[in-house]
């Protein structure tokens, strides 16, 4: 029997929608995010539905992301963003809240949250 994907184990489509819905509000509202938040634009809708698209793949449901804007180079397209230790701690900790409030599993969550961790990680471009 094949093992399920992350995608699978979450609940597909509508819990990768409320973890993008929930990463955003949190990112837009508390004050430990302002930093980040000044890194995106006014409305936070096309960076949510990019993360959206782009987690979907990643989580192994469809390849959204890939399908509409090709592989996606994360670390080439997060190069015009000043990302330092600050912008890494702030998404992973934002995502981490996200995660929680959506209910993921806690086993899950921590698989996710040491993934979101190096990647977040791998896009630092700035020293600090």
């Amino acid at each position: 029997m094949e093992e399920k994907t992350t995608y699978e184990k979450i609940g597909g489509e509508e819990t990768v929608g409320k973890l993008c819905d929930r990463f955003y509000e949190l990112m837009d509202v508390v004050p430990q995010f302002k930093e980040l938040r000044a890194m995106h634009p006014e409305s936070l809708q096309g960076s949510r539905d990019k993360l959206f698209m782009f987690l979907s793949g990643w989580f192994g449901g469809p390849d959204l992301f890939a399908e509409k804007f090709g592989h996606p180079r994360l670390r080439a397209r997060h190069m015009p963003f000043a990302i330092d230790v600050q912008a890494r701690d702030q998404w992973v900790a934002c995502m981490a809240l996200a995660m929680e409030d959506v209910g993921l599993n806690e086993d899950v969550r921590k698989v996710l949250l040491n993934a979101f961790f190096n990647t977040a990680d791998f896009m630092r471009n700035k020293d600090g």
